[in-house]
Order: structure tokens, then C-alpha cells, then sequence
């Protein structure tokens, strides 16, 4: 029989599998409309009890495997763009079971939220709306969830985008004014209104095979994701950030003004509220030594602090700037500590909390820093993307010194360190990964692949590899500096959105993707630790 996959990369190896962990397993195989094996589809089974979904990758004989489940009832379903398949229900488990669910595919219709970003770029009709949209929209979110899934006449899309204007005034205030929020609406209303110039399908337009592409690295079939679904809609979690007592910690970005705990065992979640009153926009939350979690509020220009006692948040509001709006008038982004507790922000400006005087250090020579990560020493190191540079402030000292990459204009986001002290940083517009040796203070840039990479997250794995997600094209990317490779995986969904990379003990490397509603974990099949960890 030929083998047929939706993906035009080649699976060729079968899923390799880690050393058998206690709990039951689902397998079976995926055929085509023609009983053809498939490969590259996802197979998602989620525990209805517990909401956890592990998501697999069909290989090159359409075979499948997820393993590790817990007992219990789970349906199974699959994501294969241009096909569609009834899920299958009642998927009952004990403990240590093996299930056979075979799945038959048949042809469907290639939507519009299956698309990249990348995708739509090369789909849509030109326009400065469009370009708008692009600019300013997708800083925060794609279109596949929020604008591509529903339909809505001209009053609608008017009064979504107003709604956005005010809800997110204080990133879009000076960047999109009354007039470019009506032609931005009256676009959308021309692709996604009743009346669309767009066809029901992207793929009935001759320029939509174009933009379908291998995936680079051989046959990525390895590897396991398992997702969280938020407790509420539009959530929008910016990242999951694991605390040493095993829990994970999630920023409720946009006007949810929450932060929420995950027990990844059971799935629960608490929600934790924020006092700010407006769009906080909670971009990061992270646990602290002490048991404590800080959080940055982008909307508002606070730091706040949940204490695990009282479980509740304390806010330190740092000074908006007089007659600014928006991201002028200050904002706090992304958090990280020093050694002596001290917490760091990105955002305008980058600045440094005392939690025992209360005061914050304003660092003026770094108006606008993106990412923040101490290294080994305790020295955090920052993008600075308006002058497309990175650079690092002596912790103790708190000079500041600032190097710039050979690559103009390549918009430098995240940032890490290796426990060499080599420092990684993604570089957005250029599409590469960039290395610093701080010692020798030089630069090697490596490009990656496919026509728009546009690197998001960063994450560095306990093998030393880089990973990175890619905002445009929807999928992760592994780069081995030893060998200079890189190998992509598909995400399961579209419009990842993800901005951090996060590695627990176990190996696994947790991620938000907030435009699906979802947080979750990723690891490779031959790393024992982390699927023993996978779904107990």
C-alpha cells in the first residue's frame, strides 16, 4: 500500500518509545480515505475527567501510541488539516490496559484557522490594513481564534475592534488611532463578514499549495505533548512557569486580571485574583525561593506579590510617566530574580525591586527591554529590541553593558543562558539564533529554517539543544549547536502563540499557548524522566 501523509514531511521512523512506565496505553493506526496509512496526524486523548489531554504523532505506517494514562474514560480524536474523523467516545481504562482505537479518515475542507500566520500573510489581499493587523493585531495574537473561527457583519467587527482599542489601550493607544480601527474592521469585515471575498476554503486559491512546506530535520514523530485546558475562556495564558514544589504557575493575560495554579498531577487549577482594577494584562508569574509568586502587570506598571499565607496578591505600582500613554507611559513585562531577591522586570524601562525597601531602580539607559534571565553568577542579561541589541546589568554593581549583533534591525526576544555561560537569543525579524560568548565577546548567528521562523520562545533542554517556537509558522524548532541541525516539530494546533520555553526537573519543556486557551508540556520520546512524569 502507498503511504499518504497530510504533512509533505516524511515520518519514515516508527514513534520511539522510552522505557515502559506503570498506566494504561491507547494505539491503533490512521488510515486515509483510500486505507491508506497517514502519517503526521495528531492524536489527541483527553481524560473527561481530568481534562489532560497527550497528543502523539501518527508515524510513516500510520501507527500511533499514547502511553502513560492514567485509569479512566477518555476520548480520542484526531487533527489532520483537510480531513476530519468522528471522535471516538467512552474510551474506558483500567489501569495498565492496552486499547486498539483505529481511526478512519475522511476528506474534509481545509479551513481558514488551520492556517499559519505565515500563511494568511501570503493568502490575504494587500492592503494597509492588512499591514495594520500584521503590526499591531498579531503582537499579542494571530487571527486563526479570534478572527478566522467566527462570522460577523460590519457593526460586529467594528465593535470588536473598539473593544480591543479600550480593553488594550495601553499597547494600542499610540499605535492604532480612531480611523485605522475602522478600515482595520471594515477589512476583517471583507474577508471574515457574510459577504466575504474570500473562498470557504484557502485551499480553492491557487497560491494556497505554495505556502505548504516540508518540515526540516528528518522524521520528527517523537515527541509528546500534554495539554491543560484554563479554567475559564480567554484566558489567554502567556506562559506556565514550574515552581520546586511541582506546581506550575500561569499569567492570565489581557482583562482576565488572574493568575492561576496548576497541580499537573490531578489538573486542577486555582485561580488567584488580582486587586487592579482595569486591564492588568498579567505577563508573567513566577514562584519565588520563598514560596511566594511575583507577577508583572504590563497594563497597569505593577509588581505583584501572592503571598502562599493569605493567598493573596500585594501590588507595588512603579511611577507612570506624566502625559504618556500606553507603553510610554511605562509597563512591566517579563520577571526574573537576583540572588539576593531582588525582582527584575522587562518592559519600559527595565527596572530592579527592593522587596524589603519597596523602591524600584529605573535603569534609563534601557528605556524598552523585552526579556530578562540571569545567568550562573546572578548578572541579568536583556533584549533591548528598539536598538536591536542585548545586554547586561552587573547585579551588584548594576552596570550596565550593551553589545550589539551583526544582523541589523533582527528584533532580538528571548533570551537565555547556558550553564556554559553562553547567552542564546532568538532573533524575530532576521530569523535566527543568535550566540554570545561574553568572554571573548563575539557573535555567531545561525539561520533557521522555512520562510518566516520569526523565533518566539526560547528554551535550552538538559542536553544543551535550543528550542524555539515559531510565531508565523506554528511550529517548534530544535537547534543542536554541536551539530549546527535543526529539527521542526508540528505543534498540535494552530496559532501557537507561544513566548516562553520553560524546563521543569523532569525534562519536560512547559509552554502557554494563549490563543488556544491551553497550557501544557512537550518531551521527546527517548527521554525516560520525562515520560515517566508524562501523566501519572
Amino acid at each position: 500500500m502507498r503511504s499518504h501523509s497530510k504533512l509533505p514531511v516524511l515520518l519514515s521512523v516508527a514513534l520511539l518509545l522510552g522505557p515502559l512506565c506503570y498506566g494504561a496505553t491507547i494505539a491503533g493506526t490512521v488510515k486515509d480515505p483510500d486505507g491508506a496509512p497517514f502519517e503526521g496526524a495528531t492524536i489527541q486523548a483527553q481524560n473527561t475527567k481530568t481534562r489532560i489531554t497527550t497528543i502523539v504523532l501518527s508515524d510513516s505506517h500510520g501507527h500511533y501510541r499514547v502511553e502513560n494514562l492514567p485509569a479512566g474514560e477518555y476520548r480520542v480524536q484526531i487533527r489532520a488539516v483537510g480531513y476530519r474523523s468522528n471522535p471516538h467516545t467512552g474510551v474506558n481504562l483500567t489501569p495498565d490496559q492496552n486499547t486498539s482505537v483505529d481511526i478512519s479518515l475522511e476528506k474534509g475542507t481545509v479551513h481558514w484557522n488551520d492556517l499559519s500566520i505565515y500563511q494568511a500573510g501570503k493568502l490575504w489581499p494587500a492592503s494597509k490594513a492588512r499591514d495594520k493587523i500584521f503590526s499591531t493585531c498579531f503582537t499579542c495574537h494571530g487571527f486563526q481564534t479570534r478572527i478566522a473561527s467566527v462570522t460577523r457583519d460590519q457593526d460586529g467587527w467594528r465593535d470588536r475592534v473598539r473593544f480591543m482599542q479600550e480593553a488594550m489601550r495601553f499597547g494600542l493607544a499610540d499605535r492604532i488611532n480612531d480611523q485605522e480601527g475602522v478600515e482595520v474592521a471594515d477589512y476583517l469585515t471583507s474577508l471574515y463578514g457574510p459577504d466575504s471575498v474570500l473562498p470557504r476554503s484557502p485551499a480553492d486559491m491557487p497560491e494556497y499549495k505554495e505556502t505548504l512546506r516540508s518540515l526540516s530535520g528528518g522524521s520528527p514523530n517523537n515527541i509528546v505533548f500534554v495539554e491543560y485546558d484554563m479554567p475559564g475562556p480567554s484566558r489567554m495564558p502567556f506562559d506556565a512557569n514550574p515552581a520546586k514544589d511541582g506546581s506550575v504557575w500561569i499569567p492570565d493575560f489581557g482583562v482576565a486580571n488572574k493568575i492561576t495554579k496548576l497541580d499537573p498531577e490531578t489538573g486542577e487549577m486555582q485561580d488567584f485574583p488580582v486587586p487592579n482594577v482595569g486591564t492588568a494584562a498579567v505577563h508573567s508569574a513566577v514562584a519565588a525561593p520563598d514560596g511566594s509568586v511575583w507577577l508583572t502587570e504590563q497594563g497597569s506598571n505593577k509588581l505583584g506579590r501572592w503571598d502562599p499565607a493569605t493567598r493573596e496578591v500585594t501590588e507595588y505600582q512603579d511611577a507612570y510617566i506624566p502625559g504618556k500613554l500606553g507603553y510610554g507611559a511605562g509597563s512591566k513585562h517579563t520577571l526574573r530574580f537576583d540572588p539576593a531577591g531582588n525582582v527584575w522586570a522587562s518592559g519600559n524601562p527595565l527596572t530592579r525591586f527592593n522587596p524589603e525597601t519597596q523602591k524600584f531602580n529605573r535603569f534609563n539607559e534601557v528605556p524598552t527591554a523585552y526579556d530578562v534571565k540571569p545567568d550562573k553568577s546572578g548578572n541579568i542579561w536583556f533584549t533591548k529590541q528598539d536598538t536591536h541589541q542585548i545586554g547586561r546589568v552587573d547585579w551588584k554593581t548594576l552596570k550596565v553593558s550593551i553589545w550589539t549583533p551583526p544582523t541589523k534591525n533582527c528584533f532580538p526576544r528571548r533570551i537565555e543562558v547556558d550553564s556554559d555561560g553562553i547567552v542564546w537569543f532568538g532573533e524575530f525579524n532576521s530569523g535566527k539564533i543568535g550566540r554570545f560568548d561574553p568572554k571573548t565577546e563575539t557573535f555567531k548567528e545561525y539561520d533557521l529554517p522555512g520562510p518566516q521562523p520569526t523565533p518566539y520562545g526560547l528554551g535550552i533542554d538538559a542536553d544543551h539543544n535550543i528550542w524555539y517556537s515559531s510565531y508565523f509558522m506554528d511550529v517548534l524548532g530544535r537547534f543542536d549547536p554541536k551539530t549546527g541541525k535543526v529539527t521542526e516539530y508540528p505543534f498540535p494546533h494552530s496559532e501557537n502563540s507561544i513566548r516562553e520555553l520553560i524546563p521543569d526537573s523532569h525534562g519536560r519543556m512547559w509552554y502557554g499557548s494563549p490563543s488556544n486557551n491551553k497550557v501544557g508540556y512537550f518531551y521527546l520520546t527517548g527521554n525516560a524522566e520525562g515520560a515517566e512524569h508524562a501523566s501519572k
